[in-house]
């Protein structure tokens, strides 16, 4: 018999992902599993969200915080005029650094939770408020005096 954790969990696979062309996404995904990410592993992640900035997505911040990352992005066309996808752009960043941080760890499995929660932002307002709850959120947590001491911390510099 399923537990109701299990249920709630299986209808929540089932939320769609809503999306609309030239509108930023706040995303938030989770580490599986105990313990937190090392500050190597950190590291890797970072580099995994940076990577496809510019070419799939136009990244305006994100933070590797130890169990979590925030990603704040607006998908890009792609070669037929289609914005890229959520579900794909999360699967190559989840997938290239899960691979990334096991071969650091000198582990194996899942490094990431399967579902995601995203957040349509509907205003230049709303991406300002939550570039500053990126921001901030290393201070809340004490891991940080301030936003720019924090290493795993990127927000980009001006309009591209």
């Amino acid at each position: 018999m399923r537990t109701p954790l299990e249920r709630m969990y299986d209808y929540r696979r089932m939320l769609p992902h809503y999306q609309k062309a030239g509108r930023a996404l706040f995303v938030t995904f989770c580490k599986l599993m105990p313990p937190p990410f090392i500050a190597e592993a950190r590291d890797v992640i970072l580099q995994h969200c940076l990577h496809d900035d510019g070419k799939r997505y136009l990244l305006h911040a994100v933070v590797v915080m130890p169990e979590h990352v925030h990603l704040l992005l607006s998908p890009l066309l792609d070669e037929e005029g289609w914005s890229c996808g959520l579900p794909a752009i999360l699967k190559l960043i989840k997938g290239s650094s899960a691979r990334s941080v096991n071969k650091l760890l000198g582990s194996g499995g899942s490094v990431w939770q399967e579902e995601s929660f995203d957040h349509l932002l509907r205003s230049q307002e709303s991406l300002e408020e939550k570039l500053e709850y990126i921001r901030q959120n290393p201070v809340r947590r004490g891991l940080a005096k301030k936003p720019e001491d924090y290493p795993w911390l990127w927000v980009e510099q001006g309009p591209r």
